[in-house]
């Protein structure tokens, strides 16, 4: 049995790795399950990419399909036309494709129109606002998906309120969290901390990506006063993308105590929010990792597609009204941000769940 792993950009490698591991246990235990990797070169550079794969042991992979850059219709196309293409010279047993970023849907798509069958892991979730790329590839792929690995109770309700037949809904937990258990244990200092003197619980991560936020200058400028403004003696540490970071310096925003550092790699970077006293984001997935680890965090948002890390996490719903920033950090500067737990089957045992039921089902 041949299972094609897609991965195009930074969140899906996290997603990904587990899922090899989990394959490479069955490899020992003489049952015949193979893999090709597939980068769809949607993301490609040393921090975006190359150092993930790295740290957290993905193999190097089989194809790179080469996509790059463009807009997002020619993002898509190059992907479809060259999976497709590789289809063609060796077609494979089944589409395994993770989260909701170009890649996922552009994949999805052009294995069910090969007729291979297309698994989705973190099928399901839904954030309601499709002003998000990230919701419109989600709600394509789970269209021609035949099985659907879920997260989370929410997720298998969006699903069955969309038609999806129970037979076909697998709810198995997080493979991003499997990563983050794994990892844990060899997080690392990043410069940044011996740079700037960073003690622990002393600090605040930042990130900050989304056009939303970052696109519109007046809100961006409004955020960071705010953020600046309410975060009292604390060092903020900022890793931000090269294009984010052009707009805050053309905006003239500084400060003694931000910082803003280059993009981190994985173990780095989960070494600062683990030790951080809060974290502000607008992240769906660092949410996911700030819950399990216990972290304060405030996304700067309107919605989640990951709400139990709002019902049953440490995460909090600002909206993205910058004055919704100083209520919040003084119920965190006043000892009473609510504690949180982590949601059910998020245990690291994600991935071999789903492997046991590939086999089953193929």
């Amino acid at each position: 049995m041949l299972i094609d792993l897609i991965a195009g950009a930074r969140p899906n490698f996290m997603k990904i790795a587990p899922i090899i591991d989990a394959i490479k246990k069955e490899h020992s235990n003489n049952r015949l399950i193979n893999y090709r990797l597939i980068h769809t070169g949607q993301h490609y550079d040393k921090n975006m990419s190359g150092s993930f794969f790295e740290q957290l042991g993905i193999p190097e992979p089989d194809v790179n399909l080469g996509a790059g850059g463009g807009t997002q219709a020619e993002q898509t196309a190059s992907i479809m036309i060259g999976y497709e293409k590789l289809l063609m010279d060796k077609p494979s047993d089944l589409c395994l494709v993770v989260g909701d970023v170009t890649s996922t849907m552009a994949c999805a798509i052009t294995a069910q129109k090969m007729h291979i069958p297309v698994a989705h892991v973190e099928a399901g979730i839904r954030s309601g606002d499709w002003k998000m790329p990230e919701e419109i590839n989600r709600l394509a792929t789970d269209a021609v998906t035949n099985y659907f690995f879920t997260t989370s109770e929410i997720a298998n309700k969006n699903l069955r309120d969309s038609g999806v037949g129970e037979d076909r809904i697998f709810f198995v937990g997080n493979t991003m969290i499997d990563t983050l258990l794994k990892h844990r244990p060899r997080f690392r200092r990043p410069e940044v901390w011996d740079e700037v003197g960073l003690e622990k619980q002393s600090y605040i991560v930042m990130t900050l990506h989304r056009p939303s936020n970052v696109d519109e200058e007046e809100i961006l400028k409004s955020l960071m006063s705010e953020i600046i403004n309410n975060t009292r003696e604390l060092p903020l540490i900022f890793p931000v993308h090269p294009r984010t970071a052009k707009i805050l310096k053309s905006l003239g925003i500084e400060h003694d105590r931000l910082h803003m550092i280059e993009p981190l790699g994985y173990l780095e970077f989960n070494y600062l929010v683990e030790h951080s006293k809060a974290v502000i984001t607008d992240s769906g997935g660092i949410t996911e990792e700030t819950t399990v680890m216990g972290v304060p965090c405030m996304t700067l948002r309107n919605s989640t597609e990951r709400p139990e890390t709002v019902d049953i996490g440490t995460n909090e719903l600002l909206g993205v009204n910058p004055k919704a920033i100083k209520p919040a950090l003084d119920i965190l500067f006043s000892g009473n941000w609510k504690n949180g737990e982590i949601p059910e089957l998020w245990d690291g045992k994600t991935s071999k769940r789903i492997i046991d039921h590939l086999k089953k089902l193929l």
